[in-house]
């Protein structure tokens, strides 16, 4: 494990207590963590084609009461992006575990925006008792509630795409045409290969051909809270309504924002997911 204190790549400026690069035998992955360690373990799961840093915002929302974990998937951020390499969601999801099991991680409540929500969902499946409870930010619950956007493809031709073109294609994970990207969310798309951004994409799209989420949900018996905003162009909000058939499920639509409420508005994102770890996590002994 490679080690760094304060590298600034984290956190928008504000420097990490940590950071590591873990080697695994299928590769490297990038991790960070903040915020006390005695503190009850969060690890947050970005969405395809970004990174730990689309956390960034909420990061500080969360450091006052969590030991905050992130974690690149592989073909991510700065994590390895080999082609010879599965991108299956469970297999994204063992290697977030093993980044946990190697920090001494024994329970944490796992976050995961967008499709990272769908890790998160393949974790609790594979080590239910790491897990102790999952909230999903703006994750579609199956395909059916998939909003067709525009075409806005990146030709492979064209790899690494311009400026324009992923403007484009990540236009619709915002509330509103003309949100102003964040720079290094664009240095997140382009920092990939186009394998792995369409193997990753199509990773999630098959892991939902299988099983709709609140199914899985369902058979864990997880605490679960689902926020959602409300003006998503991806995925359509009324379909945060699926996630009531999971017992005792919990879920937030939150007026005015779009597919990616952690960057639009962080605090009003923060709010119901600290009411609910509050409840849920487990101090580490």
């Amino acid at each position: 494990m490679t080690v760094s204190h304060g590298d600034p790549y984290v956190n928008g400026g504000v420097e990490a207590t940590e950071s590591s690069t873990l080697p695994l035998d299928d590769g490297d992955i990038y991790v960070c963590q903040d915020g006390p360690r005695d503190a009850p373990a969060l690890l947050l799961i970005h969405g395809s084609a970004s990174s730990t840093r689309s956390w960034n915002p909420m990061v500080p929302l969360l450091t006052g009461s969590h030991r905050v974990i992130r974690v690149d998937l592989l073909g991510h951020g700065r994590s390895a992006k080999p082609a010879d390499r599965s991108y299956a969601l469970p297999d994204q999801a063992r290697r977030a575990a093993v980044a946990l099991d190697r920090f001494g991680v024994e329970h944490a409540v796992v976050v995961g925006h967008s499709s990272g929500g769908v890790v998160a969902t393949a974790l609790a499946e594979q080590r239910p008792g790491l897990v102790t409870a999952l909230a999903l930010i703006n994750t579609g619950p199956s395909l059916d509630a998939f909003i067709t956007p525009q075409s806005a493809a990146i030709d492979p031709s064209q790899w690494p795409p311009t400026d324009e073109q992923i403007r484009r294609f990540a236009s619709t994970g915002f509330s509103r045409a003309g949100y102003r990207i964040p720079p290094e969310l664009l240095d997140d798309v382009r920092g990939m290969t186009h394998h792995t951004l369409t193997t990753t994409m199509q990773a999630t799209r098959s892991y939902l051909e299988q099983q709709a989420l609140p199914d899985r949900l369902t058979a864990l018996g997880k605490p679960l809270l689902v926020i959602f905003g409300e003006e998503d162009r991806r995925w359509r909000s009324s379909s945060a309504a699926d996630y009531r058939a999971v017992p005792g499920a919990k879920v937030e639509l939150l007026p005015g924002l779009g597919h990616s409420p952690i960057l639009e508005d962080p605090p009003r994102t923060a709010t119901p997911l600290l009411t609910f770890t509050a409840i849920h996590a487990v101090r580490a002994d």
